[in-house]
């Protein structure tokens, strides 16, 4: 079973009918998963704002990087690269702006954090890659 108590449809469905995704903790470094992660998602059609305010107002993946998740907004979902101590904050912040899912990447979790998100109605992903999900879940390879 996996961390997040997820199925198979719910993470389908959040792959298939998101559309606006920030990228927390991005990285301009090729080798880092952030930057390669956020590369896919701009590459299957997603519409993507990575977030880094060391990096803001350049550009990853041919678009902006945001020096807040305030200043990416609106969203559907935050995809969160930081450290499961700080990934808290980011969840508190997504659900003050009205995201609709929280994605904790691998690694990434923090239990209080995710009940807080459901408990506000979001979706909350914990322990999870969305490329993982989408090679395992055989989902289109187009966006």
């Amino acid at each position: 079973m996996t961390v997040d108590g997820l199925s198979d449809d719910t993470i389908r469905d959040i792959l298939l009918n998101t559309r606006r995704i920030a990228v927390v903790g991005a990285s301009a470094n090729p080798a880092r998963a952030s930057n390669e992660i956020t590369g896919f998602l701009v590459q299957r059609g997603f519409d993507v704002t990575p977030v880094n305010p060391g990096l803001a107002g350049q550009r990853l993946h041919g678009v902006e990087v945001a020096p807040s998740l305030e200043a990416a907004g609106p969203l559907d979902m935050v995809d969160i690269f930081r450290r499961s101590e700080e990934a808290g904050k980011v969840v508190d912040e997504a659900i003050r702006l009205g995201a609709k899912t929280v994605w904790m990447q691998l690694g990434v979790i923090d239990e209080a954090a995710g009940e807080r998100a459901r408990a506000a109605g979001l979706v909350a992903v914990m322990d999870r890659c969305p490329l993982i999900e989408w090679r395992r879940l055989r989902l289109a390879t187009g966006a």
